[in-house]
This record gives structure tokens, C-alpha cells and sequence, in this order.
């Protein structure tokens, strides 16, 4: 088949897999296609697209067989939205994939075969996000348009609800969209006019019920903002802050530096693993709190010096309240890199460990310090405002442990360099890619270390994204 007939035809495929980003996989004349919405086991017609850095892609234009595993979305938008591209895969499919995935990442980047233990499945695949960042834009009809994009593009699919997210923002989202479609306030996403209202962002405390609106925007020259923001004050009980972020810049950063309280205050109060914190409009927070707190003791038991110390799924179950009497206690230094508002630290002091924070986002550092002081763990939760790259070569030499929760993108290769030079006893990385994990545990494990255990969570069902937690020792 030549590449400019390639285009022009519609072609039969068996698919076999999903790509890292949910594509279904499918194979002609020995090369691969990658085929929007389809899954692994569905027999399709797919029509060829141009091809794009010499692979495949393809549109589904119709299924001739279904996968077993194929359902009908929870979602109506399910087919158009790229927000949850594993919607129409049964829970139990998507489960096998994210396991079966992870180990296939770990083999062909990393050529590691370590233990990779079963997936930590939620029993919350739907109504589990506890934040939601909905792009605007206003029509030229002047119609406001709220919602995520169509897969691999700008175009917004319209919406006003939401299954994914909690019930209790996505209840928010249409009286919201009506108030801002009246206000006439423009919309601007992509900074090509005057500027406007970017995105609207919504947040709740999973276990206290208080929720936060923030509104993105370039500029804060909206007339009676303060208005509707004590008006959405009043309205709903439950929102107990309603917030600015200046966002001037065209840039795919979602939020800017600077954010101003409208109404009311600027963060909100949650409790996690037995634990009180604020957390703030424009702070990082794992989006699927119960899941989040199964963590807790799975870094306890990580960081524990017992090589064979084991970790039960069920222990998780029961971090709501805290940290498991099962999960181990420590002493010595701990180095939290990316550690937010201390998330995972202060759960960790309050387990007796030593534990210094590096973040480079002043405004949760400063969130971290009253979180630990409001826990009265200042004394065992320290936390500074640096770079991981600047900060950690100064500190590793001192630390016993440390752990790791970097963006998607990994570890920067200065970050990398300061640990082999003086790699801690145990290192635990938790990641939310499994092909930046494998890459960086195979740079790690080449020099320093042996992976002891790798754990998959899912933190975002119907969604390809893949949590996973690595448990790393030290040769000696």
C-alpha cells in the first residue's frame, strides 16, 4: 500500500492491544494503526488517515464485532470526550490492561522483570475526582461552552455534568455555566484577543464536603465579579471559597503564579489518613483521595529496613483513619522530592520518621508549614522552596530514605545524576507514567539499585493513566 493511497482507504483490523494513551492497536501488512475507540478484542473498519511521523492512525468507522469486554459508556459524551478514553472497556478489561501495561513498560524500557504486584483496584470508578479544570470558550453566537476536548484537539465538547467527577462539583457545573454565559464576560482560552476567562476549576474535600470555585483567566477586569463570586458563596453552603488565578500568559501551564480570593477564603479543609490539612485553589492534590491514602501504608511498609516486609491490599482499606497498627513505625531522614503541601509527608512524621520536603511551588510549601503545624508535627516535617534539582544533592548524604512523586515527565537528568552520586539506602518513586518510571528505573537499577517491588494503583479509572509505586534498594 503506497502513502498516498494509504489515506483513501478503509481497512479491516483485529485489534490486539491499547497504546500507552488508550489507542486501540491493530496490525496491517505488519506495521501498526493505532485506531481511536477501538479495544482489544474488537474486529473493526477503520478508514486510514495520513500518516504521522511514519505510523499508522485511523478512525473507527464502524465495529463489526464487539470485544467481550465492551460496554456501553457510563458517559453519553463518552464517544466525543477525551477526558475518559476507557469508558466503553469494562472495569475488569481496564484492569488487566493497567497490570498487564505496567509489566510490558517495566520488560521493554527498563529490560526489568521485577515482582509487580496486583493492581489496587477502586471501588469508586465513577464519581471519584475530587477536582475537576473545565476549558471555556464563547461561541460566536455568544453561547458559553464548558467542557474537556474532543481527543487530539483544541475543539471543546460541551457539557454540563460530569460522571467521573465527585457529585458534589458536578452538580456545580451547570448553574455555573449559566452564570458566566449571562455575564457577557469574554472568553479568551488562547490568549489571541483582548484576553478573558480561561477555565473554570473546581474542588472538594472528599471527606469534609467543602468545595472551591476558582476561575482562570488572563486579566481581572470583569465588572461585578465580586458580586457573582459572594452571590456562589451564599447560594451553595458547601463552597467556602471562591478564587482569581491570573493566567496572562498563552501557554498549556493551566494556572499563572498569582491568585486572588474573590470571596470567602482561599483553601479548603480535608482530613487525610487520620490527618487535617488545607489544601489550596492552585496546589497539587491526588485527584482520588481513598486511593491516595492506601499509599500511606504502603510507603510505611516500603521504608521499612526489613527486606521481606510484605503489603496487603486490605491494609489500605482501612487508611481513612489513619495509618494501619500493622504499618511500621521508623527513625532517620526521609527527603520528600515534590512533596506538595505534604501530602505523604506528614503521614510519615506522624509515623516517627524525620521528614524534609522539597517543593518549588511557594504557595504549597507554605501550606505544607501549617499542615505540619496544625498536625503538631513541625518538629518531625521541615519544608523548603527549591528546585529538586538544586536542593537534594546538599542532602542526600544525610538522608536514609527517599522518596519521589515527580510530574509526568519524570526525573530530570541532574535529579538522576545527584542520586547515583550519593544514592540513599531505600528510594521509593511513585509515578503516574509507567514509560518514564521504567526509563528512570532503568537508569537507576543499571548503577545503584535493585527494584524490591513495584505496585500498581488506580487512580484514574477509565482512563489509561496508571499510578504505580516502586520500592527500591540500594546495592551494597
Amino acid at each position: 500500500m503506497t502513502e498516498l493511497n494509504a489515506a483513501a482507504t478503509e481497512v479491516e483490523l483485529e485489534i490486539q492491544d491499547l497504546s500507552h494513551d488508550g489507542r486501540g492497536i491493530g496490525r496491517l501488512d505488519g506495521r501498526v494503526v493505532f485506531v481511536d475507540g477501538a479495544l482489544p478484542g474488537d474486529r473493526v473498519v477503520a478508514r486510514l488517515l495520513p500518516q504521522r511521523r511514519r505510523q499508522l492512525h485511523a478512525d473507527l468507522r464502524r465495529i463489526l464485532q464487539p470485544s467481550p469486554q465492551r460496554r456501553r459508556p457510563p458517559c453519553i459524551l463518552a464517544d466525543h470526550c477525551g477526558g475518559c478514553s476507557l469508558q466503553p472497556f469494562t472495569d475488569e478489561g481496564q484492569q488487566q490492561w493497567k497490570q498487564r501495561s505496567l509489566e510490558q513498560s517495566l520488560q521493554r524500557i527498563a529490560g526489568l522483570n521485577p515482582e509487580v504486584r496486583p493492581l489496587l483496584t477502586s471501588d469508586r470508578p465513577l464519581g471519584y475526582r475530587n477536582r475537576a479544570v473545565i476549558p471555556l470558550e464563547r461561541g460566536e453566537d455568544g453561547h458559553l461552552k464548558a467542557g474537556y476536548y474532543r481527543r487530539g484537539s483544541h475543539r471543546i465538547v460541551n457539557m454540563n455534568r460530569c460522571p467521573v467527577l465527585d457529585p458534589r462539583i458536578d452538580r456545580l457545573i451547570a448553574p455555573l455555566k449559566r452564570d458566566l454565559e449571562t455575564s457577557d464576560w469574554p472568553v479568551d482560552r488562547h490568549g489571541l484577543s483582548e484576553g478573558g476567562l480561561k477555565h473554570l476549576a473546581l474542588r472538594v474535600g472528599h471527606h469534609t464536603g467543602e468545595v472551591l470555585i476558582t476561575l482562570i483567566a488572563s486579566h481581572q477586569e470583569f465588572e461585578g465579579l465580586t458580586a457573582m463570586a459572594e452571590s456562589w458563596l451564599e447560594r451553595w453552603p458547601e463552597v467556602v471559597g471562591v478564587s482569581l488565578n491570573l493566567q496572562p500568559r498563552p501557554t498549556n501551564q493551566l494556572f499563572g503564579r498569582h491568585t486572588l480570593t474573590l470571596a470567602g477564603r482561599g483553601w479548603l479543609s480535608e482530613t487525610f489518613a487520620g490527618l487535617d490539612y488545607r489544601i489550596g485553589a492552585d496546589t497539587f492534590f491526588q485527584v482520588h483521595t481513598t486511593q491516595a491514602e492506601r499509599l500511606v501504608p504502603l510507603l510505611l511498609q516500603g521504608l521499612a529496613a526489613a527486606q521481606d516486609q510484605t503489603t496487603s491490599p486490605d491494609q489500605g482499606n482501612s487508611s481513612a483513619q489513619g495509618t494501619s497498627p500493622a504499618s511500621p513505625s521508623g527513625s532517620g531522614l526521609v527527603l520528600d522530592a515534590f512533596c506538595g503541601i505534604g501530602t505523604f509527608s506528614l503521614p510519615l512524621a506522624a509515623a516517627g520518621w524525620t521528614v524534609h520536603g522539597i517543593e518549588q511551588h511557594a504557595p504549597a510549601v507554605e501550606l505544607a508549614r501549617l499542615n505540619a503545624e496544625g498536625n503538631d508535627l513541625s518538629d518531625r516535617a521541615t519544608f523548603e522552596t527549591s528546585t529538586v534539582a538544586i536542593a537534594l544533592p546538599a542532602l542526600l548524604d544525610s538522608a536514609e530514605a527517599l522518596l519521589l512523586d515527580p510530574p509526568r515527565k519524570g526525573l530530570e537528568a541532574p535529579v538522576l545524576a545527584a542520586i547515583l552520586a550519593c544514592p540513599p539506602r531505600r528510594l521509593l518513586y511513585l509515578s503516574c507514567d509507567p514509560a518514564t518510571l521504567s526509563r528512570d528505573l532503568g537508569l537507576l537499577c543499571a548503577e545503584a539499585y535493585t527494584t524490591r517491588s513495584v505496585q500498581p494503583i488506580d487512580f484514574f479509572p477509565n482512563t489509561s493513566h496508571i499510578e504505580a509505586l516502586a520500592v527500591l534498594d540500594r546495592r551494597d
